[in-house]
């Protein structure tokens, strides 16, 4: 057996899961972790900006997170129902596979009413997918109309763990300040810590920016429930690679500039689309690639990313990257020193 899940179990307080943002994006803390050294330093996300020399590449996520939260309510029962919205299968037939809760409640052939006025309607028409229910929206309008009303009625999808409710500034910090293609149901969390100051300081620095697509799903999040890590199936996410971001990160690496992946989705995307040699292509489909220890990364010698929660898969990469002892050893400190884990918490640099 290889690597166990057990091994990313720790004790986590529940008081440092980040229900907040930072007051200022590029304000949150930054643990930083030296490889080779095996030394850390604690420091602010704004002093990223000190760890990168002229030429370096910052490989940022674009995707933007769309407002994949619906609640509705049942026909003839009225019970209210969540609807959380994961990918769409077709837009001629408005199918999507969804989440819904209380999933007990819900039936082959039950529709779902949303919106004050029942403007928005929807049956469920398949019981039996991995990932929930499928639901057809009935909605007979151009599809860009259908689309405007999902976003007037949807709210931002905040995680679960943070239990308050969904305020205005979510909207807004709920999504990088790069964020322009959108397909996400959670955002690329290690970017919400970039501010435009400090984009503009990395720029002047003379660092190069490229940017890929990965629409966030819920493959992200999803637990593992097996103790042998080589069994785990990551549910696949769609990811785009350009060729100006492709040209941009293999001249880095043939200049052996420092690549920084900024965050889990980034990394996955890059090792998702090596050549052979040891560079990247251009890509456009999907990846369900599962990175954990141990794994040797072709294309980033950086990363961002957040404070990850125990057994999840985003820490099994963070482990793959820097080691797995250093890793336990830099959360260790990180609950000593009370930082902040999860969606809005503190950031850690892997270089």
């Amino acid at each position: 057996m290889g690597m166990k899940l057990s091994k990313f179990n720790f004790e986590l307080p529940e008081d440092l899961l980040a229900e907040y943002p930072a007051t200022n994006r590029d304000e949150s803390r930054l643990m930083v972790l030296n490889r080779k050294d095996k030394t850390i330093e604690h420091k602010m996300f704004k002093d990223l900006k000190d760890y990168f020399r002229e030429d370096d590449v910052l490989v940022l996520n674009n995707t933007k997170v769309f407002p994949a939260r619906l609640f509705g309510n049942k026909e003839k029962t009225g019970a209210r129902i969540e609807v959380f919205l994961l990918r769409e299968l077709n837009k001629e037939t408005r199918l999507w596979d969804v989440l819904v809760d209380p999933a007990r409640k819900i039936r082959i052939g039950n529709k779902l009413y949303f919106g004050e006025d029942d403007s928005l309607v929807a049956e469920v028409i398949d019981n039996t997918t991995s990932r929930g229910r499928t639901l057809r929206f009935l909605f007979d309008g151009p599809y860009e109309d259908f689309r405007r009303k999902l976003t007037e009625l949807g709210e931002t999808p905040l995680p679960k763990y943070i239990k308050r409710d969904v305020e205005p500034e979510d909207k807004e910090r709920y999504q990088t300040i790069f964020a322009k293609n959108e397909g996400a149901v959670a955002a690329p969390t290690a970017g919400l810590h970039f501010s435009k100051h400090l984009l503009k300081r990395l720029e002047i620095k003379g660092v190069n920016f490229a940017e890929v697509t990965l629409h966030v799903g819920l493959g992200t999040f999803s637990s593992v429930e097996v103790e042998d890590l080589s069994k785990h199936k990551m549910d696949s996410e769609e990811f785009h690679i350009d060729p100006i971001a492709e040209n941009i990160i293999n001249k880095g690496i043939k200049e052996k500039r420092r690549i920084c992946a900024v965050g889990t989705t980034v990394m996955r995307s890059l090792e998702s689309s090596v050549s052979s040699n040891g560079t990247l292509n251009a890509y456009d489909g999907w990846t369900n690639r599962f990175i954990f220890p141990p794994y040797d990364f072709s294309i980033a010698n950086m990363m961002v990313t957040n404070f990850h929660t125990p057994k999840s898969t985003l820490m099994m990469m963070v482990s793959a990257f820097a080691g797995h002892d250093f890793v336990r050893e830099a959360y260790d400190i990180a609950i000593k020193e009370k930082y902040r884990f999860y969606t809005y918490g503190d950031a850690m640099l892997i270089i």
